[in-house]
């Protein structure tokens, strides 16, 4: 059941919120040895927190909107108290004396906090196999990745470890590893949700957003989460819509784009390309028009990306010097320079591909050659966006695959770091734009393994998403053939 479900009930005392709380942390129990979703269980603090909603239940208080609700949280998000880490030797003893925003609406709306989930190590990755604590494992075929950077907030909900989970999305990082678990991920538009408190990867890219097992459980968490917030400058000072009303708005008359360039790629396996065309079908039959569009510079994407994030990486983690705070390398016997210190500390503290993104972004942003990657990189998104401008004078939302193909096996593409960078080329442009967009389940492939669906629309459009999302997820009712033998027992 989903989040109006468990909460009718907990209203009516059908069920209380330390029951739910310990049927997850029973489940956590039995599964997370072999998925590894987690890096931290708050087990008592969760207690804690579904004790104090039952007691307020009990006394006839008014219960907030999440009462009781049992969420996981990606591990790049401040949590006061309790470590976060960002998966990485760095921060491995970090523990944050503030809360993050959109963590603090959670506790705010009645949320009880699991625990703190596995990533990509500062978010960078597509598959969770930077994590320097492990890499976390997908529900369907535990010897296949979960997906990234959030992969672990992914398999959390996937193997019904949580009943939600926030992650975020810098690339496609919370749509990938939705659509390689088979859930939902939703990445709202670009300062719709205060990024205050989450360790900064790329900071014109970075978005909170939710993983959940239905898109009314989305719609519940980005109410919960979004707004303004004075603490965050990039976050829009705009009024918070109802999104759960969106979701019953019929959606016959709406026109659906099919991003040419996005079913032309050589990469796009055919079961996903044939799964994806499918759900289009579904649209037209509820009554959707279905246009062809083409976003000219949507490929430009991926190189477009591996510019700026990148440089935007170097600067937000050059604060990492072993100074004042994080990992600090062991000096040598007649003690080190500074230089030497920050070089060893940072050499020991952070993973190979951290290292490569930094290096990358350092480069690109040197003298002599900002001008030449930087600032055409800067031009060329700006190119991306006006062809998303363009398409949506045509349409409504737009349609692609999330990813390329289904989960791949770990080691993969261990040694074959731009294969690893094309399993987003399907996510990136959305976050270079600054849109709105969502992955679903739509299907899956022969060996039973998730697709996943992407709609996107207009900036501050995520109620039109939601409307269309939970159209063709009711419509569809994709999850109810899902091959059951596939979920880790």
């Amino acid at each position: 059941m989903g989040i109006v479900e468990w909460r009718a009930q907990l209203r009516r005392g059908e069920v209380s919120a330390r029951e739910l709380t310990e049927t997850h942390l029973k489940r956590i129990a039995a599964v997370d040895p072999t998925i590894h979703a987690y890096l931290e269980v708050t087990a008592e603090r969760a207690r804690s927190d579904a004790d104090r909603i039952d007691a307020a239940r009990a006394a006839g208080a008014d219960l907030p909107p999440l009462a009781g609700i049992p969420l996981a949280i990606k591990d790049n998000l401040c949590t006061q108290g309790i470590r976060t880490t960002c998966s990485s030797r760095m921060l491995e003893s970090f523990v944050p004396p503030y809360e993050s925003t959109v963590t603090g609406r959670l506790w705010e709306a009645g949320a009880v906090l699991l625990g703190k989930t596995n990533l990509d190590e500062f978010a960078m990755g597509s598959s969770t196999e930077t994590s320097a604590f492990g890499p976390s494992r997908n529900p369907w075929d535990p010897e296949r990745v979960p997906g990234g950077s959030s992969g672990g907030s992914a398999a959390a909900v996937a193997a019904g470890e949580c009943m939600a989970a926030l992650g975020s999305d810098t690339g496609g990082s919370i749509r990938q590893p939705a659509s390689f678990c088979g859930v939902v991920g939703l990445k709202p538009t670009y300062g719709r949700v205060s990024r205050w408190g989450l360790v900064a990867f790329a900071s014109s890219l970075d978005q909170v957003g939710p993983f959940t097992a239905s898109v009314a459980d989305a719609a519940e968490i980005l109410q919960a989460i979004a707004g303004a917030d004075p603490r965050d400058a990039t976050c829009l000072k705009v009024p918070v819509p109802d999104y759960t009303a969106a979701l019953h708005q019929p959606v016959k008359g709406l026109r659906v784009g099919l991003i040419r360039e996005c079913f032309e790629q050589p990469g796009l396996d055919p079961a996903v390309k044939a799964s994806v065309l499918a759900a289009a079908a579904r649209l037209e039959a509820l009554g959707c028009e279905l246009v062809d569009v083409s976003c000219p510079r949507f490929d430009d994407g991926i190189a477009t990306y591996y510019v700026i994030a990148p440089s935007e990486a170097s600067a937000n983690l050059a604060r990492y010097d072993g100074v004042k705070y994080g990992f600090r390398a062991q000096t040598s016997e007649g003690g080190d320079s500074l230089a030497t210190m920050t070089a060893r500390s940072r050499a020991e503290g952070f993973g190979a591909e951290v290292q490569r993104r930094i290096l990358i972004g350092t480069y690109a942003l040197s003298a002599g050659y900002v001008d030449a990657f930087y600032r055409k990189a800067q031009q060329v998104r700006t190119l991306i966006r006006r062809d998303f401008d363009r398409a949506f004078e045509a349409v409504d939302v737009l349609l692609t695959p999330t990813s390329p193909t289904t989960a791949f096996r770990f080691g993969a593409h261990t040694n074959d770091p731009l294969a690893m960078y094309l399993a987003d080329l399907l996510t990136i442009p959305v976050n270079l734009a600054g849109l709105p967009a969502l992955s679903l389940p739509c299907g899956f492939d022969a060996e039973g393994l998730p697709i996943g669906l992407q709609l996107i629309t207009g900036v501050l459009q995520e109620e039109r998403l939601l409307q269309v999302a939970h159209a063709y997820e009711q419509d569809a009712q994709v999850m109810a053939s899902r091959p059951a033998a596939a979920l880790v027992a």
